[in-house]
């Protein structure tokens, strides 16, 4: 198997970038670093094409492993043969090398072993020729023998038609046959175990659709249905087609001796054996897909969520909503400090709202609060009404937020903030991460396992493995493209940043909590279990800025210094400059970069990224984003009409629409339907969780707090 060949062609990429590409991740090279400071060597392959690069080359090379380990056994048992081998090697899923070895894999003690033990294989073998030239029975006559348990004809033909099932349900072709006409031509249908039972699965109570055009969010619902005992799942293929199949395969000559017997075969193999085995991987092959696409999603709005721009510069309140226990309020000054902590209870029981509402305007004197976020959970629509009371009873300009608080309560009750905040309970560690949050939404965000932060759709049934690693590549690829402030991230930032463990991570924060602030990148060699492979990989990605080598604090890798210095004295410029405004326009004063590049030494793309870097020194690529709508009032679910048109914040895309925050406590649906005036195939090619959009309602239905939405103008 060409596996470069097989990455070259799926990837849509030429031999030479798969074989570079390869080799790099061979050699220990991280995907960010790989996309970033190698892209001469594999040509400019991006991020998410090295991912899907590295994810295949996995499974490619586990199957070349398994086609190994199946030849082997089959050589043990001396049963290898040219085709066979043949069917190996040209086999491209580990489900149809599974399906060649199948006849050659030590089974539990089947019908069809037991039979064979009593010798009533030559029986079966003569049925399969359709040599019979008298009655069945009187062949099987010959094969009575009590000593061996067959009392009758009747136990002889029994048996036998046992091996016969096993045989064609053993063969690969056949499967495969039946594999593919149950995925073109079968339905998938699921009933209600209990009709008059009210559910969210009431549109699956009598529902089917094509197996082969089923979208992914109704499979992982179905499944979900299945699980919870509510639904009954199953696969009706075209029975008549397959039969139609197997009987012109099998059924060859014109033997009415034989045909009635391998009949009965034909029939107990594909309903006792082929049928449940198919129906099994096809449902296991449906919720793959399901599951594979929705952790695509889920990875968008995470990557979206964490590439929020910050909201820098403001002191926050962050105000954790509840009843019984009280709002628990946490003071975050501009640096992420908390400065306060206090407890208020507004709300029901005990609805001591003037008592909050004097706190929360004493704690806006003294600390200077210009921002109040407001986590979104229980109680959120209660606290955001005497938010909106009390800014209109202050002379003070403050703005609040709602803040999706999704794995706040997973951070607060975590190793790590108890590390953070030692001396906090739960909820002052929750209010202090909902206002952190808002500040720098990454730094916060990685404190928390990524599938806990919430945007997307049924995380908690999916490959839970699969999942994590998927969203850890996400993260990994955005605190990457932001770069991190070597002086300032905490070590739940840092582990994510290229070539850096857990445990390098935690000793660089040890490092500089002992040693003070880093002077510039080359200290990063004192830090204990920081080789020179891992500074290779981290190093353009950490950020040293007021330090005593301003290129610390670009994007430019340490490798290339020498040459940017260069590039830097050949325009009138030195490093110094870029402190200052000194190098903006750089670009302008470049009329050749393929003569520039020879002369330098270096590659042209490597060239451009540096002058890149150079013009924006230590540039967020989070402030081209949209910035949260910060609110001074409110809006309640009896207040929405029909034709109302407002600006919302996109929470939450799914696959069938997009969640959107409008500032009421109901996040409306804007179905894939309401879109656009074009056709779109996913609702990603239209928007993305963070994303600010104008809406109109289209209808309200309080009873069941449900808000319809259109983003199309008419």
């Amino acid at each position: 198997m060409d596996i470069i060949k097989i990455l070259q062609e799926e990837l849509g990429i030429r031999r030479q970038q798969a074989e570079t590409a390869v080799r790099l991740i061979d050699e220990g090279n991280t995907i960010p670093f790989i996309a970033r400071y190698r892209k001469e060597m594999t040509g400019s392959l991006n991020d998410e094409t090295l991912r899907n690069l590295y994810e295949r080359l996995m499974y490619l090379r586990s199957l070349q492993e398994r086609k190994e380990t199946v030849a082997k056994k089959i050589e043990e048992q001396g049963k290898m043969t040219p085709q066979l081998a043949e069917s190996l090697e040209e086999a491209e899923t580990l489900v149809a090398v599974e399906d060649i070895y199948r006849p050659y894999k030590q089974k539990k003690r089947t019908r069809a072993m037991i039979a064979r033990e009593k010798g009533l294989e030559p029986l079966a073998e003569t049925i399969l020729d359709q040599r019979l030239k008298a009655p069945a029975e009187e062949e099987a006559e010959k094969y009575v023998d009590e000593e061996k348990g067959i009392a009758s004809a009747e136990e002889a033909l029994k048996g036998a038609k046992d091996i016969l099932a096993e045989m064609i349900s053993d063969n690969a072709k056949y499967r495969s046959y039946i594999r593919k006409s149950t995925w073109d031509h079968g339905k998938i249908v699921s009933a209600a175990k209990k009709t008059d039972e009210s559910s969210v699965f009431e549109m699956y109570y009598d529902f089917q659709e094509p197996v082969s055009r089923i979208a992914g969010y109704r499979i992982l619902a179905i499944n979900r249905g299945e699980k919870e005992g509510i639904l009954q799942v199953k696969i009706e293929p075209d029975q008549k087609r397959i039969a139609g199949y197997l009987t012109r395969q099998i059924i060859k000559k014109k033997n009415g001796h034989a045909a009635k017997i391998l009949l009965e075969a034909i029939e107990d193999s594909y309903k006792r054996l082929i049928a449940p085995s198919i129906e099994r991987d096809i449902r296991g092959e449906l919720t793959e897909k399901a599951e594979t696409e929705a952790i695509k999603v889920f990875g968008k709005n995470l990557e979206q969520l964490l590439m929020q721009p910050p909201i820098a510069g403001q002191v926050v309140l962050g105000w954790d909503p509840a009843f019984r226990t009280g709002c628990k309020l946490a003071v975050v000054d501009a640096t992420g400090k908390v400065l306060d902590t206090v407890v208020i209870y507004p709300t029901a029981p005990q609805n001591k709202v003037e008592e909050a509402k004097k706190t929360v305007k004493q704690l806006i004197r003294k600390y200077g609060i210009t921002l109040i976020s407001i986590g979104n959970g229980t109680a959120s629509r209660e606290s955001e009404q005497i938010v909106v009371e009390l800014l209109k009873e202050i002379p003070e300009s403050v703005q609040y937020v709602i803040t999706n608080e999704a794995g706040a309560s997973v951070y607060s009750a975590s190793k790590l903030a108890a590390e953070e905040f030692p001396d906090f309970d739960v909820g002052q560690r929750s209010a202090a991460s909902i206002a952190r949050r808002v500040q720098d939404p990454l730094a916060e965000l990685v404190k928390i396992e990524p599938k806990a932060i919430g945007v997307g759709q049924y995380q908690h049934d999916m490959n839970q493995k699969q999942l994590s690693k998927a969203l850890e590549g996400v993260v990994e690829a955005t605190v990457n493209k932001v770069g991190v402030d070597l002086n300032t991230a905490s070590a739940s930032l840092l582990e994510y940043v290229s070539g850096i463990s857990k445990a390098v991570a935690k000793n660089i924060v040890a490092y500089r909590e002992e040693n003070g602030r880093f002077q510039n990148r080359k200290e990063l060699i004192k830090v204990s279990k920081l080789g020179p492979k891992a500074f290779e990989q981290c190093a353009g990605f950490l950020r040293v800025t007021g330090g005593d080598q301003p290129l610390d604090a670009t994007g430019v890798h340490p490798e290339t210094y020498g040459e940017t210095k260069q590039l830097l004295e050949s325009l009138g410029y030195s490093p110094e400059d870029l402190t200052g405004e000194g190098v903006r326009g750089i670009s302008r004063k470049i009329t050749d970069y393929s003569q520039l590049s020879q002369e330098l030494g270096i590659g042209e793309i490597t060239l451009r990224d540096i002058v890149k870097e150079l013009e924006k020194p230590g540039r967020d690529p989070r402030e081209d984003l949209p910035k949260p709508i910060l609110r001074t009032d409110v809006l309640e679910m009896k207040d929405l009409k029909p034709g109302m048109k407002l600006k919302g914040t996109v929470r939450n895309v799914i696959d069938f629409g997009a969640f959107v925050d409008i500032g009421v406590h109901q996040d409306g649906l804007v179905h894939i339907s309401q879109m656009s005036e074009k056709y779109i195939k996913h609702p990603l090619e239209v928007v993305s969780v963070g994303d600010v959009v104008d809406v109109t309602v289209v209808s309200v239905d309080e009873a069941k707090k449900r808000i319809q939405l259109t983003m199309k103008e008419n």
